[in-house]
């Protein structure tokens, strides 16, 4: 997909004509560097790996360029010198060669498996996937394939075309675990036939060790259960070291030196000055942190769509979001406010994922879902949040879909629909709004034991759509195992709102909590009109039983609607 940003700009009092090959979608180091589209220099991390021959893996979240990274290490292997012309690795590799007394540039046969294209519903799709990666290799240095499974024919070809050549072999494996997630949590029969064959697949890299210079895979996800990686035990995890931080997404520094021109570009199209645009990016993209030490990075695959299209929006969740994840967290019965900076994992967890759906939130990390806000050294153990705005209100909206009547696709909209009955000041509105939402949550899989699950189903509901409300409003969620209250700002009112559980009192009740508390002190300096609204939530009609509003005029709160019976 070719993207040219191409406009007129001013930036620090100098007026000039800008047109820039934007690379959104270029996964081909070649294609990049010889058509002419901007790079962002990441070949100082390559010289550094390959000063090295341990196997190396890394896990991005998709959409983060661990593809084009795996290009470039091809292209650098495969001697194309000119690609780099300019790059931080044409000078160390030359100057390198002197020192060491070689040629420069040494070509090596470079083995490129990549498995994100394709779909894996059989395990005969996964063989020929396989057998056209392995099929190309034995023609070109005239192989007869041996007799045997995948993983024999592998190693025979490694083997041969060292003898051919006399030159050690590169393998570079782009998404390994692409196979494993598409059957994850869909057909778990295939998953395990799936983790079987790769298994004994990647074993060859070391059985071969001796025949191969240089080994590279790349994923989402580190299964450590299903011991994919388990007879790979010189392979270096290189995911969370500090050193390779920014091996992949964009740095601060590097967005501002690299893209200014966009930037401005952006900022014109969206009527803001400069640094607010900056803002606006760093809000919406940045975040994403893979080692505490380190830099955040911003999500390349987001900032190069918002400077194509001239938006701040989300981009990274049109790629979507694997259904198992949000259904782990259901089984799970997770507490979902949690996922908003307050999940905690320790060093093994956050590394490795198992295969369980009660330990969904290590391949939330390694998802890009969630990321580092904090290392608590003592206790070996990090906090994890999400990264910013993008993949915040991304994921509250796939989840409320799950937790609620709303269909996907009808989430934003939605929240919006909340928005403006809050602007107009419809109380009443806004509550049977909420309660025909919660009334829809299906509870067909919860028996007359399950009513803590009930509510908590609930709670996460109201908690999501005032959540998402934050994206056009100002508001505050306080969520407890015990109640979900919430604040919502407009420009001249506050709107305080607190439900009660089952068993935890009416709507009356909850109005006098408010009072009692004085939850409504603080903003009272303010100027503004506040609105008091208490809800209550009946087991028996599996969604808000009534509400109350104060809306100051008088000492007593004033009574909107109940909920139908649910036979």
């Amino acid at each position: 997909m070719r993207k040219i940003a191409e406009s007129s700009y001013k930036c620090y009092n100098t007026t000039m004509t800008i047109t820039r090959k934007l690379p959104v979608g270029i996964q081909s180091f070649e294609k990049l560097r010889r058509d002419g589209y901007i790079y962002v220099d990441k070949t100082a991390f390559v010289w550094n790996l390959v000063q090295g021959s341990n196997p190396y893996f890394l896990s991005r979240p998709r959409r983060f360029g661990k593809s084009l990274f795996l290009s470039t290490l091809a292209a650098y292997f495969r001697g194309q010198k000119e690609l780099f012309k300019g790059l931080y690795v044409e000078q160390a590799e030359e100057a390198q060669a002197v020192q060491d007394g070689r040629a420069a540039w040494q070509e090596y046969p470079v083995f490129y498996f990549d498995f994100n294209t394709g779909q894996y519903d059989t395990v005969e799709s996964l063989i020929s996937r396989i057998r056209l990666f392995l099929s190309p290799l034995e023609k070109k240095y005239n192989i007869t394939p041996v007799e045997g499974d995948l993983a024999q024919r592998f190693e025979e070809i490694i083997k041969q075309i060292y003898e051919a050549t006399q030159r050690q072999v590169v393998i570079l494996v782009d998404e390994y675990d692409k196979p494993l997630l598409q059957t994850m949590g869909v057909n778990e029969e295939l998953n395990e036939q799936y983790r079987n064959m790769l298994k004994a697949f990647y074993s060859v890299i070391k059985t071969c060790d001796q025949y191969i210079r240089f080994a590279f895979l790349t994923g989402v996800t580190k299964f450590s259960k299903v011991s994919i990686f388990s007879d790979l035990n010189n392979l270096r995890d290189i995911s969370l070291e500090e050193d390779y931080a920014g091996i992949c997404g964009i740095t601060q520094e590097e967005l501002e030196e690299n893209f200014q021109p966009e930037i401005q570009i952006l900022a014109d199209r969206q009527q803001l000055d400069y640094p607010q645009a900056v803002a606006d990016l760093k809000q919406w993209y940045d975040g994403y942190l893979f080692h505490p030490a380190g830099k955040g990075m911003y999500n390349p695959y987001s900032v190069l769509n918002a400077f194509a299209k001239k938006e701040i929006k989300s981009y990274w969740f049109e790629t979507g979001t694997p259904t198992f994840l949000v259904n782990y967290l259901k089984e799970a019965h997770y507490f979902i406010p949690n996922l908003d900076g307050n999940v905690e994992l320790n060093e093994e967890g956050l590394r490795t994922y198992r295969a369980v759906a009660q330990d969904a939130l290590p391949i939330l990390f390694q998802a890009g879902y969630l990321t580092i806000k904090e290392y608590i050294k003592e206790a070996r153990m990090y906090r994890l949040g999400f990264p910013n705005d993008e993949v915040r209100y991304g994921f509250w909206e796939n989840l409320l879909s799950a937790y609620s009547s709303i269909p996907f696709g009808q989430t934003g909209v939605s929240a919006w629909r909340f928005v403006q009955d809050i602007r107009e000041g419809k109380a009443d509105s806004f509550m049977e709004r909420m309660q025909a939402i919660i009334a829809g949550i299906p509870y067909d899989n919860f028996n007359k034991e399950s009513l803590k699950l009930r509510e908590q189903n609930y709670q996460t509901a109201v908690y999501l759509i005032f959540k998402l409300m934050g994206q056009f409003v100002q508001t505050e969620v306080h969520c407890s195992t015990g109640r979900a209250d919430c604040i919502v700002y407009t420009t001249d009112t506050v709107y305080i709102f607190e439900f009660k559980l089952t068993g935890n009192g009416s709507a009356e009740d909850a109005i006098n909590q408010i009072r009692e508390k004085k939850y409504a002190a603080k903003y009272r300096a303010e100027g503004k009109k506040i609105v008091l609204i208490g809800s209550s939530f009946d087991e028996q009609t599996r969604t808000i039983k009534d509400w109350a509003v104060d809306t100051g005029l008088s000492q007593k709160s004033v009574a909107f609607g109940t909920a139908p019976r649910v036979q």
